[in-house]
């Protein structure tokens, strides 16, 4: 059995890691475009694209599941992945959706990049449960993660300056609807310790669970388009583990062999 990631850079790994804890039997087959992040100030057109050429790049490795860890992907990409490929295609917002509405008491505040929170995916599903959501982009989060800023005073004055409007209005839990905001999970939570939180990644595993199968030697696999910084510290932190990642030598153009959308 064979799970394909991918994610806009490393922030995917977080979902990897949920899968890995609860399928061990499996083998994962992960790439991080980091030559093309971050993926949320591109144009829906534009991340449909990549992300087509990041699911052929697994596929051609043979896998049998392909989980799309990037909420900016999740909210313009399924369709057309499910479309044009016949295996099982599993976002992240819907599950982390589900698993915001098993604790919430209706008012759910959603941070994302900025292509995830104008495309409105999140608050069409929450609103049409009868939930009140409040929205807001983030988009310095991102590189406080990669930068591996994800407590101190510069995290928690970033995080401050974006979640204050949630405090007053009075969220009672909130989706972090982008893969690297995990990551920052100790300091949001400082900045709104009444808030229940949600990430997608326990929740993607669980929705998995009637999809996977029997087999396979529990091998990581990791490529990226490029070697961004901290690599293989953030691997390392996410994962809790080591791994050696392939950098792809000749970097997008290896994900975009194969005939993308016009």
């Amino acid at each position: 059995m064979r799970i394909g990631v991918f994610d806009s850079g490393v922030g995917g790994l977080t979902v990897l890691r949920a899968i890995r804890d609860r399928f061990p039997q499996v083998n994962l087959i992960y790439v991080g475009d980091t030559a093309r992040v971050p993926y949320g100030n591109r144009s829906p057109r534009t991340v449909i694209r990549y992300s087509i050429e990041c699911a052929s790049f697994l596929i051609d490795r043979g896998i049998d599941v392909l989980v799309v860890a990037c909420n900016t992907a999740s909210s313009h990409a399924i369709p057309a992945l499910k479309e044009r490929f016949s295996l099982p295609v599993v976002g992240v917002v819907e599950p982390g959706v589900k698993e915001a509405l098993k604790v919430t008491r209706g008012r759910v505040g959603v941070i994302g990049t900025l292509a995830t929170v104008r495309s409105g995916t999140y608050q069409r599903i929450l609103s049409s449960a009868g939930v009140r959501v409040f929205s807001k982009a983030c988009p310095l989060f991102v590189p406080l993660v990669e930068e591996r800023l994800f407590e101190g005073e510069i995290a928690e004055r970033v995080a401050r300056m974006y979640l204050e409007e949630f405090r007053v209005a009075g969220i009672d839990t909130l989706i972090l609807g982008c893969t690297h905001y995990p990551l920052l999970r100790k300091t949001i939570q400082k900045v709104l310790p009444e808030v229940r939180i949600v990430d997608s990644s326990s929740a993607v595993a669980a929705e998995l669970a009637p999809l996977v199968r029997d087999g396979g030697e529990g091998e990581t696999e990791l490529y990226f388009t490029d070697r961004s910084q901290n690599l293989e510290d953030l691997i390392e932190v996410i994962l809790g583990f080591p791994v050696e990642p392939v950098i792809l030598s000749d970097g997008v153009s290896r994900i975009s062999q194969r005939t993308s959308p016009s």
